[in-house]
């Protein structure tokens, strides 16, 4: 039978509170819950903070907002409300897509664009019940088991300090793709730069800082973005693999993500398809291109053909949206 676990609840009432409690240590930020509190009910961590900090009653933190060129997105909005909003749908339609295949409906109304960002890496040996695997993500400097075990779902672009790892968040190569930027307590930091590749950590987030914004600049007229998924079940699972696309007039933005670390830019397929008219024929090539510094592991050779075809896909769903 597990231990009851005590710990001391906070309902912070701006961000600077949060920061402020953060800052004595011990202690962690939680929104929506939905990646937090399973990671606390079946103690996958070495150990847990002795204070979490409720960000959700934090005032007027979930807008959804067109200002200054940008859209601006509160870091407690939502993924079901982002996924319905009209201009999000219209202007932004890959992030629309991406948070609309997000989990279980009721997990989007729960989960926050905030706190799928900053949601940690994963890998069923790290998150295995009861810390069962003291991996190389939580401090051992060896041991990471996927390099040696089932590995059929982990990166395919090789291993950041020999940690195998995917990121699995839905809206984050979508912001990458978008040229977004993250506002936190501290600074601005551009989407493509936001995720670690460090042992530990999913992010490069302090440990006093905290996501408050999300901003994407206007895409100029006549771009067309898009975003696919392959999953098991594709109603709530995590990615196998995902990818976002923006085509503009003179250029390209694509991302893919669950294939690595990080979400990772396929920038040589950028290349290939900017400004041309998009075709079956070049979208295959693309898809190829992509995944050209693939690195397949032991059982996940079959991975990378995966990668190659969402590529594809979603280039030609952007291409005729």
């Amino acid at each position: 039978m597990k231990t009851l676990e005590i710990f001391e609840h906070i309902n912070a009432k701006s961000f600077e509170d949060a920061v402020a409690a953060l800052q004595k240590g011990n202690a962690e930020v939680v929104a929506g819950g939905t990646d937090l509190i399973g990671t606390r009910r079946f103690n996958v961590l070495p150990s847990n903070p002795a204070t979490l900090i409720n960000l959700k009653t934090i005032p007027n933190a979930d807008y959804i907002k067109e200002e200054g060129g940008f859209l601006k997105i509160g870091a407690l909005a939502k993924l079901e409300d982002i996924a319905e909003n009209d201009i999000v749908k219209k202007k932004y339609a890959a992030l629309a897509e991406a948070a609309h295949k997000t989990a279980s409906p009721h997990l989007r109304e729960m989960g926050t664009i905030g706190g799928n960002i900053c949601q940690l890496n994963r890998c069923w040996f790290f998150r295995k019940d009861d810390n069962y695997y003291d991996c190389l993500r939580k401090g051992n400097t060896k041991t990471c088991f996927a390099l040696t075990s089932d590995n059929r779902y982990h990166s395919i672009f090789g291993m950041e300090k020999m940690c195998a790892a995917v990121n699995p968040s839905d809206t984050a190569p979508a912001l990458v793709a978008l040229d977004a930027s993250i506002v936190t307590t501290k600074r601005t930091i551009k989407a493509e730069e936001f995720w670690a590749v460090a042992i530990p950590g999913s992010t490069v987030l302090d440990s006093d800082e905290i996501v408050k914004e999300i901003q994407i600049p206007t895409p100029a007229s006549g771009s067309k973005s898009a975003f696919k998924k392959l999953a098991i079940r594709e109603s709530i699972d995590f990615p196998i693999v995902n990818c976002a696309v923006l085509i503009t007039s003179s250029g390209a933005r694509i991302c893919m993500n669950a294939v690595h670390n990080k979400p990772r830019r396929a920038t040589d397929a950028e290349a290939l398809i900017s400004g041309k008219t998009i075709t079956e024929e070049l979208a295959t090539q693309a898809g190829e291109k992509a995944v050209e510094k693939a690195v397949a592991m032991s059982n996940n050779k079959w991975k990378i053909a995966a990668t190659a075809g969402i590529v594809k896909e979603t280039i030609l769903a952007a291409a005729n949206a």
